[in-house]
């Protein structure tokens, strides 16, 4: 007994290109015919779509419910001791990371009253730092 997937294809196929001929065939001059041609071959074209729909969908497999972590990459698989396991810890740890952002405002540091005494000697006045310059400096 065939498959269902595989009795829709094959009937698809059979209804759309048996429309298709119809259609052909009539052309404009039977109305009939060219609108029976018309709905085989949509109703072919629809067995078909629905064939592949069913053939597709039985070959996805989802190994582990939930996390799109969870799911393994190809060849790895996870018991559903150990997805718990992961998933309890993942919710664990963004649990934290929410809290953390949440609780911990962190105040601005306090700016200082007053600077820093200067320990350095204090910088020379304008007319001193000319003067120098004067000197040191050729004149034209």
């Amino acid at each position: 007994m065939p498959s269902p997937q595989s009795l829709m294809l094959s009937l698809g196929v059979l209804l759309s290109v048996g429309g298709v001929l119809a259609v052909w065939y009539a052309g404009q001059r039977m109305a009939p015919l060219f609108l029976f041609g018309l709905m085989l071959s949509l109703g072919g074209a629809s067995m078909l779509i629905t064939g592949l729909c069913i053939a597709l969908r039985k070959n996805f497999q989802v190994s582990v419910p939930g996390h799109f972590l969870l799911h393994p990459r190809t060849g790895t698989r996870y018991s559903p001791h150990q997805a718990l396991t992961i998933q309890r810890r993942l919710d664990r740890m963004r649990r934290e990371m929410s809290e953390d952002s949440v609780t911990r405002a962190e105040p601005e540091p306090p700016l200082p009253g007053t600077p820093p005494p200067w320990d350095m000697e204090p910088p020379p006045s304008y007319d001193t730092v000319m003067k120098s310059q004067g000197q040191l400096a050729p004149q034209l």
